[in-house]
């Protein structure tokens, strides 16, 4: 009866598992999706999402929008637009994403992942790091403004 129990729990837990899940609520909850992309990482969390953008930057050719003022901040979630994105984008709108963007609540198509970011010292990498997380977007049909 004991093994019983235990089986049906563990098959019926199994079921409850879901890494591809899709929100769309009026504003992303953001913490509650840092906390989804944690429990299915590395896989994280499939969804359209809705974000205030505070923040951006230009690096490395890539464009990063925050929804915090300061990147590193926990609860921040950050979305990536690939070179080819970006040129397309200033093509089609005539500015930079980076300009366009910011203090703008957008929403975006998909995957949030938890990302490791190493700690650089003296252009080196050190043994610490911290988690940010995610969103790569490598089309314009991926993103849109809100308002």
């Amino acid at each position: 009866m004991k093994y019983f129990l235990l089986l049906s729990i563990l098959v019926l837990s199994a079921c409850t598992a879901s890494p591809d899940l899709t929100l769309n609520p009026a504003s992303t909850d953001v913490m509650r999706l840092i906390e989804q992309t944690a429990e299915n990482a590395p896989e994280g969390v499939k969804g359209t999402f809705q974000f205030a953008i505070k923040a951006s930057a230009l690096l490395h050719s890539v464009v990063y929008l925050n929804t915090e003022l300061d990147y590193r901040d926990r609860r921040s979630i950050t979305i990536e637009l690939h070179p080819k994105t970006i040129a397309a984008f200033t093509k089609k709108y005539g500015t930079s994403p980076k300009v366009y963007f910011l203090n703008k609540n957008v929403e975006v198509t998909g995957k949030a992942k938890q990302i490791k970011i190493w700690f650089i010292s003296n252009g080196k990498r050190t043994e610490k790091y911290y988690f940010q997380t995610h969103i790569r977007v490598k089309s314009l049909n991926q993103i849109k403004v809100l308002s």
